[in-house]
């Protein structure tokens, strides 16, 4: 009754578990869905972002192509500053994110600005960009970093070219500038919940934009971020999920490089809004498994509990059984164990011989047999005590046993200070060197026995080997044995004799 209980017990288990599981992997393969989906929503609006953001550096960079070749082909003078802020005043209507384009001379000061009267005394020879033109003869066009403008105040980020005089020497800058906010105005079209962020920097971590626009976000280099650590460094395009340091949120971010431009749009969603919609049906889930857990734990519950009242008595028996059982084994163990060394006793060696005679017999494998006897050992008795005599034999036991160590081989009591071991598949050569590892063992470590010619305690061996084929019965093994241990014993003790 008892199993039948575990069975119900095992089988209630099982479709628990089935349960839970089937309901954790469709939870977990729904999130795994709903992360790939805003990850390619991400990486598709990165991409339009992404163009987006080119095309406006691109006509600006067009624009500026055309006024730096006007410049260095007219010249900068009253009248063709007049010509070229009439062709910028055409111009700037095609552009809405563009708030001005402004000329400087070679020393920073403004020649026109398109949407403001120059203010008296203007100068930006400290401007990054300008400082750049000035000192870097390259053509191509800079991207500055946000900068407030002087003259509204206004966050603004410049495109910007130099242009030559007719010597090929620097004569000034032509700078686009682009509103934040106006840049801006797409991005916040976008729907990307309350926690979503857009942003456009540089390769470098410099931070050009970013939706929602915070102001004391501009200029900022996370360079030392994660996101930039692990990811923008080696990779052009890509997903991650990290905490931003800049407001401390979790967000699924999504990335893109352009590939000609030195810029990095980036897409980010809050985690927990993105996961929201999954989170419902997550937990739907788990409210519908729960009550099937309960509706299956509870029928299982009077089922075992009537199983359990049939069954008790059942228990109580197995109980006194198992009781027994551990007793009768405790008993033969004792029985085939001698109880002072540990050792096998002689009942249990002479059923242990028996088998290996028989195996020998079918095998034709030898059979070696090693009689051990401690030698003056009842000089050690009369000398130290019974109590001094059972540790000695307790510990020259231990030794001798640490030198039969496979499996098969057995080392027992033979009978008051004598021991016997069994070597199974042992020729005579293979016996006699566990017999001289034992007199090793013993001469290591020395037990001191002083009425002993040896000043410690020594041992006889009698080694005896008989190939299967040979064997009749145990008695000759034993004999054979005996006789060797008789012969080592004459020939003066502590030694070895192979019969």
């Amino acid at each position: 009754m008892k199993r039948d209980i575990h069975l119900v017990v095992l089988l209630l288990s099982i479709i628990g578990c089935s349960l839970a599981s089937l309901a954790l992997w469709k939870v977990m393969a729904s999130r795994e869905r709903a992360l790939e989906e805003i990850n390619i929503h991400g990486l598709n609006l990165s991409q339009a972002l992404s163009t987006y953001s080119e095309g406006i550096v691109r006509q600006s960079s067009m624009i500026l192509l055309g006024l730096v070749e006007r410049l260095e082909t007219e010249g900068s003078g009253p009248r063709q500053i007049e010509r070229l802020s009439q062709l910028v005043s055409r111009q700037q209507p095609l552009m809405p994110q563009m708030s001005g384009i402004t000329v400087y001379d070679k020393d920073g000061r403004w020649l026109m600005s398109s949407n403001r009267p120059i203010p008296v005394g203007a100068n930006s020879s400290d401007r990054a960009y300008f400082i750049h033109h000035r000192d870097d003869p390259s053509r191509e066009p800079f991207i500055g970093l946000p900068i407030r403008s002087r003259s509204n105040q206004e966050w603004v980020i410049t495109i910007s070219r130099r242009f030559d005089d007719a010597q090929g020497q620097f004569a000034g800058v032509v700078a686009v500038t682009l509103g934040v906010e106006n840049f801006l105005r797409l991005f916040g079209q976008i729907d990307l919940g309350h926690d979503g962020a857009i942003g456009l920097s540089y390769t470098d971590g410099a931070l050009l934009v970013r939706y929602p626009f915070r102001e004391q976000d501009m200029g900022r280099n996370f360079s030392s971020s994660p996101i930039y650590v692990k990811y923008l460094v080696d990779k052009s395009v890509g997903t991650a999920s990290f905490t931003s340091s800049l407001d401390g949120v979790e967000r699924l971010y999504a990335f893109r490089k352009s590939d000609t431009l030195p810029l990095v749009t980036t897409v980010a969603l809050g985690k927990s809004e993105a996961l929201a919609a999954w989170r419902l049906e997550a937990q739907w889930s788990a409210l519908v498994v729960c009550g099937l857990l309960l509706l299956t734990g509870g029928i299982g519950w009077m089922l075992i509990g009537t199983m359990c009242r049939r069954s008790q008595a059942e228990a109580e028996l197995l109980v006194a059984q198992q009781q027994l059982l551990e007793s009768n084994q405790q008993l033969a163990r004792l029985a085939m164990h001698d109880a002072l060394t540990g050792l096998a006793n002689r009942r249990c060696f002479d059923d242990a011989l028996a088998r290996e005679i028989g195996r020998a017999r079918r095998s034709g494998n030898p059979l070696a047999l090693l009689m051990v006897d401690i030698d003056h050992f009842k000089r050690y008795n009369d000398s130290h005590g019974h109590l001094a005599g059972d540790g000695c034999l307790q510990e020259v036991a231990r030794r001798l046993a640490a030198c039969v160590r496979r499996p098969p081989d057995l080392l027992a009591r033979y009978g008051g200070e004598e021991l016997a071991a069994i070597l199974p598949d042992t020729d005579a050569a293979g016996a006699a060197s566990v017999a001289r590892a034992m007199l090793e063992a013993l001469g290591q470590e020395p037990i001191a026995h002083h009425d002993s010619p040896f000043a410690q305690v020594t041992v006889s061996i009698g080694v005896a080997c008989i190939n299967g084929n040979d064997l009749d019965n145990g008695q000759a093994l034993i004999a054979r044995a005996d006789q060797a241990l008789y012969v080592a014993k004459e020939a003066g003790r502590n030694r070895l004799h192979i019969g």
